[in-house]
């Protein structure tokens, strides 16, 4: 007998679906370096330092617009992280996908803060 959702998760993916959607359309109408009601980040705020996913929105909306190149100066992790996202979904790469995703978290917060010229 093959795996059935119930109601409620098939909503919840719906549900999450939907917000990822519109979060994609609100990121291509309106340029985070621009409008100011998006979040800043926490750890600039308050160190000054980049964290990994800094300038990731910016890079998200670029690549909406389809600015490939420039996507990819403003955060290189994003590309990184799409596939990896995809990836994590098999049950059998979650274990090692984490650590390798935890790992490039940390060389690209050293590089990005400290080695980067």
């Amino acid at each position: 007998m093959p795996f059935a959702f119930s109601r409620s998760i098939k909503l919840a993916w719906i549900v999450l679906a939907l917000a990822v959607l519109d979060a994609l359309v609100l990121l291509y109408f309106f340029d985070p370096a621009t409008y100011s009601f998006y979040p800043r980040c926490p750890l600039h705020a308050i160190t000054g330092l980049d964290c990994p996913t800094c300038g990731m929105l910016r890079a998200i909306h670029l690549l909406l617009h389809g600015q490939i190149r420039a996507a990819f100066a403003v955060n290189p992790l994003l590309f990184m992280a799409l596939p990896a996202g995809a990836l994590l979904g098999i049950p059998p790469a979650r274990r090692w996908l984490l650590w390798a995703v935890l790992a490039a978290l940390a060389g690209w917060f050293i590089w990005r803060n400290w080695l980067a010229p």
